[in-house]
């Protein structure tokens, strides 16, 4: 393993034990066995290495969720959404440290351009993906805008459940308690209200 991968790695480490601020880049060394000029030469700053440790796990754990997303194959749509809502309330379990890092980037993301630029990246790499979760068959008549923001729907309620998480766990709701509010929601807006 090469320097960048151990810097990598380091980071990672020290994400996941000191979160995104508290790491210095004398952590990361420590961690890592490298040397500070290595940090600059690699990445060009502990932000920008920080940065990429930090996509690297939030992709690895997408990949994860990719599988979740995968094993979904119940025909009901609500069905599908509570076993991908339980899957990630599971998930936190295990990654927990990788959501407080991300929690502490988000903060950044608005003084680090580099920063917000590859976040919102990879929340455009995840749109797609959550929207084909929801529409099944190809959905050649959903447009792209459509597609978008069946994304970004699915993507601010794993957000917000994952703040739920960390903040207030036990006070979070369920796969089966989100999907029972989703159809209560569906529900209240095709009732008419006698108007």
């Amino acid at each position: 393993m090469g320097h960048r991968e151990r810097l990598l790695a380091g980071a990672r480490v020290c994400l996941y034990e000191r979160g995104y601020t508290r790491t210095t880049a004398r952590d990361i060394v420590a961690a890592s066995d490298t040397n500070l000029a290595s940090i600059g030469y690699h990445f060009g700053s502990k932000e920008a290495l920080l940065t990429a440790a930090l996509v690297q796990a939030f992709e690895e754990w997408g990949v994860e969720i990719d599988r979740v997303l995968r094993d979904g194959t119940q025909p009901d749509l609500l069905d599908r959404l509570e076993s991908m809502w339980s899957g990630l309330v599971e998930s936190f379990g295990t990654h927990r440290p990788l959501w407080v890092a991300g929690i502490e980037a988000f903060a950044l993301a608005e003084h680090l351009p580099v920063l917000r630029e590859q976040l919102a990246d990879s929340y455009s790499r995840a749109r797609p993906a959550l929207a084909a979760f929801v529409i099944r068959d190809g959905g050649e008549n959903v447009s792209d805008g459509t597609r978008r923001a069946l994304g970004s729907f699915l993507l601010a309620l794993m957000i917000g459940l994952t703040v739920q998480r960390l903040l207030d766990p036990e006070a979070a709701p369920s796969g089966k308690e989100l999907a029972r509010a989703l159809q209560l929601i569906v529900g209240a807006i095709n009732t008419p209200t006698g108007d």
